[in-house]
């Protein structure tokens, strides 16, 4: 047969080879889920009560582990953990508390550690930058275990924390391909969190990559209940360059407020006290916040879809930046966790308020401020002899009273000044 002839007998079947392969291609172009969607999805799923509130080393955490490794790699990311894995396991040792149910030793020796979730985008470029949030939570909560509850066994969901911040970051690996070429990325959920930042230490300490190909940190911590446009950006400080990018003048139309220690209550200082800039974006507290209520009916999607939004702002802000400069900051908060303290006014601050003194979202009932007659939306001025201006001088002045102490509190309720007395 002359080649030509056999040619034009396979014509049919390659047209109909092309026309499939075609039609193939656009099926599965079709069966991606919007971004709203397969964020729904992944938050919806984390905050779940079939987990148990995503413990630290709990079946619950594993789980949530396996599901984040598997959108990882469906994605297209390659493990960047233990031997080239998604996974960084760490040990952890389980406070001994009745309601948590963290493993004990087992019969069969099985281990305490926590898991840190590592996926990687390689774009061949010669920095990268790490996204990161926790994926642990609180479990049933209980005493010692951060709960704000007076109950115990019940289950604590976590949607705004830490489900928001994952669901964030895994919408920005989805989408990996989109970002800018000129860095490679590091996603990282990470356990221990709420135990004392485990995870992020333990992978500072025993990194799978260079730090020093490190550019920057961006960490997502509760970034699921934006309200009036506001987003608070932690560690502006961080890097001469953060402060010349980050203004109100940015795609998003969102209201920054900034603060520039690089020192704070989550995963962002591992990679600080590294030397390494670092941001940490947050919508603000709530009265659900380590409390059972923190449900995903509470969720505002259009606010994390707004963070997923100006992070990838700061990834073009930056892209020809290569290796951000890293500045040491002033940190007011050295211990950069308040549960360190031994007394607490039992309330929850505003962390989004900026004029002067410390603004209460919340007061728990049963407790110190409670009790002495403070309400929400009270402004902290004073706590004895200490003038209150911040979150930070609040904290300083907590740190000088101890269990049993008496003192008074200057507070401001509306135009009136009023002082309160509290016992700790």
């Amino acid at each position: 047969m002359s080649k030509l002839k056999y040619l034009l007998l396979l014509l049919p079947f390659i047209a109909f080879s092309c026309h499939t392969g075609k039609k193939m291609a656009q099926t599965k172009a079709a069966a991606r889920v919007p971004d709203r969607i397969e964020m729904q999805s992944i938050l919806g799923t984390l905050a779940d009560d079939v987990l148990q509130g995503r413990l630290t080393a709990s079946k619950g955490e594993m789980q949530a582990a396996k599901y984040i490794r598997n959108k990882m790699e469906h994605y297209g990311l390659v493990g960047a953990g233990l031997d080239d894995s998604f996974y960084q396991p760490f040990p952890y040792h389980p406070k001994m508390n009745p309601h948590a149910k963290a493993p004990e030793a087992s019969e069969s020796g099985e281990k305490h550690e926590g898991t840190n979730v590592l996926g990687y985008y390689n774009n061949a470029a010669p920095f990268t930058v790490i996204i990161g949030a926790h994926y642990d939570h609180l479990g049933l909560g209980g005493k010692g275990s951060g709960s704000r509850s007076l109950k115990s066994g019940e289950v604590h969901n976590g949607a705004d924390d830490n489900a928001s911040g994952v669901s964030a970051m895994l919408l920005l690996a989805r989408n990996a391909s989109t970002l800018p070429k000129n860095f490679n990325y590091l996603f990282i959920a990470f356990s221990g969190e709420e135990e004392g930042l485990l995870g992020s230490k333990y992978f500072a300490a025993h990194p799978t990559l260079s730090l020093d190909k490190v550019s920057y940190m961006i960490n997502m911590d509760m970034v699921g209940r934006m309200h009036d446009n506001k987003l608070i950006v932690n560690g502006t400080g961080t890097s001469p360059l953060w402060n010349k990018i980050l203004s109100d003048d940015n795609p998003q139309k969102l209201h920054l407020v900034k603060n520039a220690s690089g020192i704070g209550p989550s995963d962002h200082t591992s990679f600080y006290l590294k030397n390494i800039p670092v941001l940490h974006l947050f919508t603000g507290q709530h009265k659900d916040y380590h409390k059972p209520s923190d449900d995903v009916a509470f969720i505002n999607w259009d606010g994390i879809e707004q963070v997923v939004g100006f992070v990838r702002f700061v990834l073009q802000k930056t892209a020809n930046q290569g290796k951000l400069t890293f500045t040491k900051t002033k940190d007011k908060s050295p211990r950069g966790r308040p549960a360190t303290f031994k007394v607490t006014l039992g309330v929850m601050p505003d962390y989004a308020y900026e004029g002067v003194g410390l603004h209460i979202d919340g007061v728990i009932e049963g407790r110190t401020a409670d009790h002495a007659g403070i309400k929400d939306g009270d402004v902290v001025l004073q706590i004895g002899q200490m003038k209150v201006t911040d979150i930070y001088s609040y904290m300083e002045a907590l740190s000088k009273f101890n269990s049993g102490d008496q003192t008074e509190v200057v507070i401001k309720r509306g135009d009136k000044t009023m002082t309160k007395k509290v016992t700790f």
